[in-house]
């Protein structure tokens, strides 16, 4: 049987619509996964382009999108993602994905991030 750890990165209303969250998980003083909110539904990734494994996505905290909102960027490299899919549509890593993360939202609209237990 799988054991899911469930750590709360915050209430559904601290995202506004159109907007994107970094969250520290590991404690680490770096974002590891961030959270896009648009069309009134919630996407999770790891904050991690595909292009280089271990390159943060956004320029500076939280901004993880496009000008227009449209698209996820990666600042490092220019790569820009569908939102909802996290494939990669323009840049150097056409073809592959973001991570997507497992999220839970509550019936009271807290959101936790489902990590397996190690």
């Amino acid at each position: 049987m799988e054991t899911m750890n469930l750590i709360e990165l915050c209430h559904l209303d601290e995202i506004a619509e159109g907007t994107s969250r970094g969250f520290d998980t590991s404690g680490r003083g770096r974002d590891t996964v961030f959270l896009v909110r648009q069309n009134g539904e919630l996407f999770g990734y790891r904050n991690a382009c595909p292009h280089y494994g271990t390159t943060p996505m956004a320029w500076r905290k939280d901004a993880y999108l496009s000008g227009d909102g449209s698209r996820i960027v990666c600042a490092a490299h220019g790569a820009q993602f569908d939102i909802a899919t996290g494939e990669c549509l323009q840049g150097a890593c056409l073809g592959q994905s973001l991570t997507p993360v497992r999220l839970t939202i509550t019936d009271d609209g807290r959101i936790l991030l489902e990590q397996d237990a190690q």
